[in-house]
């Protein structure tokens, strides 16, 4: 009974994900388009997959894979080792991001869209390796107490220098990649392992050293993605075949999704792809477990039911992203602009932005962190109006962007600009919880849909490239969040009455 009412307390949680995505759209139709989009009943079946595809694949996390990651932190943690606490943490981060769902559906699209130039199974495996490796690094920061001023600072300059190099194709995906890493499977996972490390080390203060790895986690795949591209564009030879006979199975656009026409082989195969995108988290978890802590698995019959829900469940989230998601991104973006009224675009991001935001699980749970080590210089209800407010207005100027059709090189550089100053200005404790967020606003719920509409609406524009302006809004959805935190800080500091002491 307890295993149901905790697979139900999951179903409710995906469901709330999908209800402001679902009372934004049916607002929308309802009283400012007017019209019945095609395949509603495939969409609305799509949505429901999706919802019992991510609160399967919870419950798998719940049973399976967080108990033995939290049990292995704890014992690396009693054996003091510098060196295994970076292995772990690298094979934790890669492990963790080649699976997750919104990275998944991101890689999907690109290796579609680009007829194969970009592969979205290489895509994944970079942006893994960039986690995994950013996350080493900074469980070497937190143990040493460096700021992460420094780090951020030099990071997106190094960025922004890659940028002005890397062709138009890769900018908007590479910084797409970047922002789709830290969600429903890494944001866990990450975050307790930094604030878990500041809270046992003497001196080491869980608001200044325990974030920030999350937001390292944000940053590397932005230049490792565009080197890639550098790479792919420039040097190697273009691919003979197109996208039909390259594409992961299943990768079409088509609202009418083959996987509804499959058999059994074709089910067994798409299941067998979703194992093998797993994979590396059973591999590090049993290497770890066996050859390292060299102690058997408690409950092992849990935790390998919680791998076969975790699988089962990212095949579902898939199956449905094709059929509800995805379609309904790019029928909102056709129909918006066949209203010839751009400020409805503007609205639609703008409340598709606030309203998800605002319901975003990992953010509430980052939130509450943030005000308990915060001891009262913060408030969760605050952190979270700041961060939703801050995604609204991110995907407002992605959607301009899409729409002027202005170089998407220039939208970055500026708001990274902007964010190196601010943290240069912003108090030093507000910066790694600041980081942090902008890479916890989007969900494995609204990326996909964030996606899809840039896409619709590059699609729907006449001339736009959909690989060069299609992609970029989750980009612009993590930086928002970062200027209006570290802007809220500096004028509570400012604000403050002479004298009184931060």
């Amino acid at each position: 009974m307890s295993a149901l009412q905790a697979f139900w307390h999951q179903l409710l949680h995906a469901f709330r994900n999908l209800l402001p995505i679902v009372l934004v759209v049916a607002f929308f139709q309802s009283a400012i388009i007017r019209e019945v989009p095609d395949g509603l009943l495939s969409m609305a079946a799509g949505l429901l997959i999706v919802a019992v595809g991510v609160a399967v694949f919870l419950q798998g996390l719940e049973l399976g894979i967080f108990p033995i990651g939290k049990n292995l932190s704890n014992e690396f943690a009693k054996k003091g080792s510098l060196l295994w606490l970076m292995v772990f943490g690298f094979a934790l981060g890669f492990s963790a991001v080649i699976a997750e769902p919104a990275l998944i559906a991101v890689a999907t699209q690109a290796d579609a869209i680009s007829e194969g130039r970009i592969d979205g199974f290489v895509l994944r495996l970079l942006v893994a390796l960039s986690v995994g490796t950013v996350v080493a690094i900074g469980i070497v920061r937190t143990i040493l107490g460096h700021s992460l001023h420094w780090y951020m600072i030099v990071g997106y300059v190094l960025v922004s220098v890659v940028t002005f190099f890397a062709p138009e194709e890769i900018v908007g995906l590479a910084y797409d990649s970047g922002g789709v890493t830290t969600n429903i499977v890494t944001v866990p996972l990450i975050a307790a392992l930094g604030i878990g490390l500041a809270l046992s080390i003497r001196g080491r203060n869980p608001l200044a050293h325990g974030f920030g790895l999350v937001a390292l986690a944000v940053m590397v795949p932005m230049i490792t993605v565009q080197l890639y591209g550098i790479y792919v564009y420039r040097f190697a030879p273009a691919p003979a075949q197109a996208a039909a006979a390259h594409a992961l199975p299943g990768a079409d656009l088509e609202p009418a999704s083959a996987e509804t026409t499959h058999g059994l082989l074709s089910m067994a195969i798409d299941l067998l792809t979703m194992f093998r995108d797993v994979l590396p988290i059973i591999a590090v978890i049993l290497l770890f477990q066996y050859l390292v802590i060299r102690k058997p698995i408690a409950h092992l019959h849990k935790v390998a039911g919680g791998f076969v829900l975790v699988i089962v469940g990212l095949y579902a989230f898939v199956v449905g992203l094709k059929l509800g998601l995805f379609p309904i991104g790019r029928s909102m973006a056709a129909q918006l602009i066949a209203l010839d009224a751009v400020h409805f675009i503007y609205l639609f991001a703008f409340a598709i932005g606030f309203a998800t935001t605002m319901a975003e699980p990992a953010l509430i749970a980052i939130g509450q962190q943030a005000e308990e080590a915060g001891k009262g210089k913060l408030v969760g209800h605050q952190i979270r109006v700041l961060v939703a407010l801050g995604v609204a207005i991110g995907l407002t100027v992605g959607v301009h962007r899409i729409i002027s059709g202005a170089s998407i090189h220039h939208y970055i550089m500026g708001g990274y600009a902007l964010v190196i100053l601010l943290t240069w200005l912003a108090p030093k404790y507000i910066v790694p919880l600041a980081y942090d967020l902008g890479g916890v606003t989007t969900s494995e719920v609204t990326v996909p849909l964030v996606t899809a509409l840039g896409i619709g609406l590059a699609s729907n524009i006449e001339g736009r490239n959909v690989l060069i302006d299609g992609f970029g809004l989750i980009a612009f959805a993590s930086i928002f969040p970062i200027v209006t935190v570290m802007l809220y800080a500096i004028y509570v500091e400012w604000a403050k009455p002479q004298g009184e002491v931060s």
